[in-house]
């Protein structure tokens, strides 16, 4: 961390205690990594599978500390001008335009590349912001390994090079977290830049403790039956098991219908609530005994 910049954690029970504030319960090591990431100034790098909380846990860290969030969506093709900032074409062509025959060329060029005619995305607007930010860089294992490149140096030394322009250095560190579902390996020159935090499906404990948070009026003996369904469920060899985000919705299907029971017939029902392929409804299906 910078000499000169406040810590946003004071602990790593201010961590648990803040995110448990905004409905984000973390267990031990979440709130560790959190915190040691905060406290060192390293981007943290969040592997799991899908629906374990990886980006909740971003906004969380935004939400709890009063921090911007920034949040750059990786996917197959993104490039510098998606992730980083390109020119306003548009805007520069009618300044060359305005100028012509009352300037030289040199007075123009200084001023069709300039901060003005810049459009910032995600990476360099977290750079570029005086205020707290959170920077998320959601899913960077879709992205190609060229983006990875342009990632060092933002993760290195907070700071993205304009060759019209000069460094753009961050008066202010963003609190950078990347999530990876691990569809592919990343490369060991990013993964040394950052503090790692794998995350895996909560445990029964934890899982009953974050549903009974967010639908706190269904009833404990229900939220249980979920819970232990949930995790048969994640034990079959799925295309897609159920997020822990699919288990809350499961709970607010059964309170919006009126449910007090797991029973076979609500199961059947309301499946699809956390079940999105047809063929693992058949193989649940089959598991659960429901045919």
């Amino acid at each position: 961390m910078s000499p000169n910049q406040t810590p946003m954690f004071g602990s790593v029970a201010d961590v648990a205690e803040r995110l448990a504030g905004v409905g984000y319960l973390a267990s031990t090591a979440v709130a560790t990594t959190v915190f040691l990431a905060d406290r060192l100034g390293k981007p943290l790098l969040v592997e799991g599978p899908a629906g374990v909380g990886k980006t909740e846990l971003a906004k969380a860290v935004a939400e709890c500390t009063g921090s911007g969030l920034v949040r750059l969506q990786c996917y197959e093709g993104i490039d510098e001008a998606r992730a980083l900032y390109e020119w306003n074409h548009a805007k520069q062509l009618l300044r060359i335009t305005a100028g012509q025959g009352k300037e030289s060329w040199d007075e123009t060029r200084d001023d069709v590349f300039s901060e003005e005619f810049l459009l910032p995305r995600p990476l360099l607007t977290a750079i570029s912001r005086p205020d707290p930010t959170v920077l998320l860089v959601d899913e960077i294992d879709k992205a190609d390994v060229e983006v990875e490149g342009l990632l060092l140096e933002v993760l290195s030394d907070f700071q993205v090079t304009v060759p019209e322009m000069g460094t753009i250095t961050a008066t202010r560190r963003p609190f950078a977290l990347l999530t990876s579902n691990s569809t592919r390996e990343l490369s060991e020159a990013l993964k040394r830049r950052c503090l790692f935090l794998h995350l895996d499906f909560p445990d029964a404990e934890l899982e009953r403790r974050i549903v009974l948070s967010r639908v706190p009026e269904l009833a404990e003996a229900l939220v249980d039956a979920l819970v232990r369904t949930v995790r048969v469920l994640r034990g079959l060899e799925l295309r897609k098991s159920p997020s822990v985000a699919e288990t809350i919705d499961w709970g607010r299907t059964l309170l919006a219908l009126g449910m007090d029971t797991l029973d076979d017939d609500a199961v059947r029902a309301t499946l699809g609530v956390v079940l999105k392929h047809q063929s693992d409804t058949v193989k649940a299906a089959a598991e659960l005994r429901l045919n």
